[in-house]
């Protein structure tokens, strides 16, 4: 495995561009100043001396060894050493819905990014679960395999939106199929799904899913996101309407929703203004029996800036070494000669 200790570093390579665009700058300067004194063919005999192909030489030696020298700041490494990480903990699979039907407003500021910002927190609040996210509207998707980094969780979920999906339309039940098959082998009974939707289902049987989930010893819970009453559905500014030209309102399905969970042992919670319910779901799963779950990672990491400080070593001596102008002793040879 191969990894930057200090990435941030990697930010002052867009140095690079601009040492550059000002040498190039010097360089028109410096033929719009020489073309004062007349012709400039004419000024570069009288100039024998001058060589701006041991200029440009000299730039590149120079801008190359500050390019490894801040490529070795950032602490390139290579992972020598795997262990096995053995922690207590469960798997959830988090089923979020991107349908069309998520942007009602009657949550602020719709029901799917307020979705995304209790999820954000959910990722904050765990240690040492194991995490997934899939995404589904009229198919599933998985978003983020099971894995206990939770950084990149929290990336994953930010960019949630309904423009990843391929095919409008609710499909719950392709959702937690696919949910049940993206556990890993190991999770045992601690296996989890949350599934975080308005509960209109249009595409298939979602009770048959549930069925399933149930013989394979998931627990799924439900977050009915939405009111009863409903609210329209805004995109791009406008409101979506049917054939008949009526404002499209999209309700809560709570009935359908709550069944999910009974079926499974779980539980039904519908979001409230105050909280999505995602904590009252969360204390329930830390009472449930935790299985052992085990990560393997890189433990050591060998050191390898040094060999680019080597080479930027090098290269400055190089451009130490290279004059401005033409060395007579090697004038025969034409290293340097200019078309």
């Amino acid at each position: 495995m191969f990894r930057f200790a200090h990435p941030e570093y990697l930010y002052l390579l867009l140095a690079a561009p601009a040492l550059i665009a000002l040498f190039a700058w010097a360089l028109y300067d410096r033929r719009r100043r020489l073309a004062r004194f007349g012709d400039p063919a004419t000024v570069a005999t009288l100039m024998p001396d001058a060589s701006t192909g041991r200029m440009k030489l000299k730039f590149i030696l120079f801008t190359t060894a500050v390019i490894l020298v801040i490529l070795a700041a950032a602490r390139p490494q290579f992972g020598s050493k795997l262990r096995e990480q053995k922690s207590e903990g469960i798997e959830m699979m988090l089923a979020v819905d991107i349908s069309n039907s998520m942007l009602a407003e009657d949550f602020e500021p719709n029901r799917l990014e307020r979705t995304k910002y209790a999820i954000n927190k959910l990722f904050d609040g765990l240690e040492q679960d194991r995490v997934g996210v899939i995404v589904f509207a009229g198919d599933a998707t998985v978003q983020l395999p099971i894995t206990s980094d939770y950084r990149m969780a929290k990336a994953f979920a930010k960019r949630i939106s309904p423009s990843m999906a391929s095919v409008q339309g609710t499909s719950i039940g392709k959702a937690l199929s696919l949910a049940e098959m993206s556990f890993s082998s190991g999770s045992g009974d601690s296996r989890v799904i949350i599934l975080i939707t308005d509960g209109e289902n249009h595409e298939d049987d979602a009770l048959a899913a549930a069925r399933r989930a149930a013989e394979m010893g998931i627990r799924i819970y439900t977050i009915g996101i939405g009111t009863p009453e409903g609210a329209p559905i805004q995109i791009g500014g406008e409101f979506i309407k049917d054939e008949k030209g009526d404002m499209v309102v999209s309700k809560l399905n709570e009935e359908m929703l709550a069944q999910i969970a009974d079926i499974t042992g779980g539980a039904y919670v519908r979001s409230s203004k105050q909280s999505i319910g995602l904590d009252e779901i969360v204390k329930a799963i830390n009472e449930m029996e935790q299985t052992e779950l085990s990560t393997v990672r890189f433990e050591e990491f060998n050191e390898q800036y040094q060999y680019l400080l080597i080479a930027a070593l090098v290269l400055l001596l190089l451009e130490f070494v290279v004059l401005d102008r033409r060395n007579p002793l090697l004038a025969h040879l034409n290293i340097f000669r200019e078309k």
